[in-house]
């Protein structure tokens, strides 16, 4: 992701910064005050309050498309 780019996205719910995550699968961004994380899908974020997942979550299942069971 373009580091200028993620400069200045934020955090749809808090609007903290936003830092790139990786799940065994997937890369997402995650709010680093909120620790929600947001997919990014074909390489665009999905900064939707709704698709956040909770950053243990992620960690846990390794696909943000995942309903938090491992794949």
């Amino acid at each position: 992701m373009d580091k200028e780019l993620l400069a200045i996205l934020a955090c749809p719910q808090c609007r903290g910064a936003l830092e790139l995550v990786h799940a065994r699968t997937d890369s997402g961004l995650a709010c680093t005050h909120c620790a929600l994380v947001y997919p990014i899908r074909d390489e665009i974020p999905v900064l939707l309050i709704e698709e956040g997942i909770a950053k243990d979550q992620w960690n846990a299942s390794g696909d943000s498309r995942d309903s938090g069971t491992a794949p």
